[in-house]
């Protein structure tokens, strides 16, 4: 063969290598493609005094996802999550979220469990164009200071503080008050706001003790709130520090009512406080015993997966899944199809509020709502409106 001839040959082999290539390709990427999972960032504490709540988010997501890709996923991919452990400090979410950023894969964010360390991260996410859905982040400042790519169902300090207020003081009929305040972002919010509404309903807050998150010891606060007589101790506080609290002021014959917000409301402060947490007040934000046939449904799935009860933690968790996956739907699996998709969702279905409607303004979820709860025979239960003993 001339070398002309063998030169030809070769062009001819190697461009139909190249067409067949093409051809297997073209034939087989989009099905890989459609296949791969669509990712979704979580920064939370797993480990650290907040590890309890991370934990009962991860119950939530991995129910939400088994029902969710036992249906086909979302247009046919299955949806998984990348959880990193924040500690839920906000060093540690800085640095998640721009890990998070720099991975094209992950198209939307969940968290951080407190607003203080996802306040933090909250410009990295909203640089780099990824929407960022703070699903328990509560201080009022959140959505506001993140822009447009921040989100949040949670219930406001703004509205669950003065609705504190109104719980102990006119439904509890509790008038001088003890309070014991976590001192980060979001207790130095919530006392404010609480502060002002009681003054407005005529009661007195004759004792407030500030702590830090990493305090065990509570006697000396807990001694100076007894010799100022309250009626009732106010827990402005997290699962473990508010059980550590409710122990020391029993130990120590403090035994008023303890009143507390939805933070509280976590299987750890059952655990953690054991007899001493019983008879607790919690203005809560989900109840097991919602008779909607919804709740009711998931409770008993939730149930059968973990033998055990779902808290408000879990079931937000669960929530949040669902609504992102709804998004996904809208606008597409992609980081700007989600933030296109957020302002339109309207009447998703919702375990804690019913219904999740965004105002879009404010990037919060309207109509939040309330559950009265009291610890009862070591479990969060409906409160009968009886009030406590004088």
């Amino acid at each position: 063969m001339s070398t002309q001839r063998m030169k030809n040959f070769t062009k001819v082999i190697t461009f139909l290598f190249v067409a067949t290539f093409a051809l297997s390709f073209a034939a087989v990427a989009p099905v890989t493609r459609a296949q791969d999972p669509i990712y979704i960032g979580v920064s939370g504490p797993l480990t650290g005094p907040n590890a309890q709540y991370g934990a009962q988010w991860k119950k939530g997501f991995d129910l939400a996802l088994e029902e969710i890709n036992g249906k086909g996923g979302v247009d046919g991919r299955p949806l998984e999550y990348l959880f990193e452990d924040s500690q839920s400090d906000p060093k540690q979410s800085v640095v998640i979220a721009q890990k998070f950023v720099a991975d094209e894969r992950i198209i939307v964010e969940l968290g951080d469990f407190s607003s203080t360390a996802s306040m933090a991260a909250s410009p990295i996410y909203q640089r780099g164009g990824l929407l960022q859905f703070g699903f328990t982040n509560s201080h009022p400042d959140f959505t506001k200071a993140g822009g447009d790519y921040t989100w949040s169902t949670s219930v406001t300090q703004d509205q669950a503080s003065p609705a504190l207020a109104d719980f102990a003081i006119t439904d509890l009929g509790l008038k001088k008050l003890a309070v014991f305040q976590l001192n980060n972002d979001w207790g130095k919010a919530t006392i404010d706001l609480f502060a002002k509404r009681v003054e407005e309903l005529g009661a007195e807050i004759v004792a407030t003790q500030a702590y830090l998150p990493d305090e065990k010891d509570f006697r000396s606060a807990i001694t100076a709130a007894k010799d100022a007589n309250p009626d009732g101790i106010i827990l402005i506080s997290y699962q473990a520090d508010g059980a550590l609290i409710a122990q020391q002021a029993r130990e120590a014959g403090l035994n008023v009512p303890l009143v507390g917000s939805a933070s509280i409301q976590s299987p750890d402060y059952l655990k953690l406080g054991g007899k001493a947490v019983e008879g607790t007040y919690i203005l809560g934000e989900f109840s097991i015993d919602d008779p909607r046939p919804e709740v009711q449904a998931f409770v008993k799935t939730f149930r059968e997966k973990y033998n055990e009860d779902p808290d408000l933690f879990a079931t937000l968790a669960y929530d949040s899944i669902n609504l992102v996956a709804e998004a996904i739907k809208i606008g597409g699996p992609t980081r700007d199809g989600v933030h296109e998709a957020f302002p339109k969702l309207k009447d998703v279905p919702s375990i804690v509020y019913d219904k999740v409607t965004f105002n879009v303004e404010t990037r919060r979820a309207q109509n939040p709502k309330f559950n009265d709860i009291v610890v009862k025979d070591g479990a969060f239960t409906p409160w009968d409106g009886t009030k406590p003993a004088k």
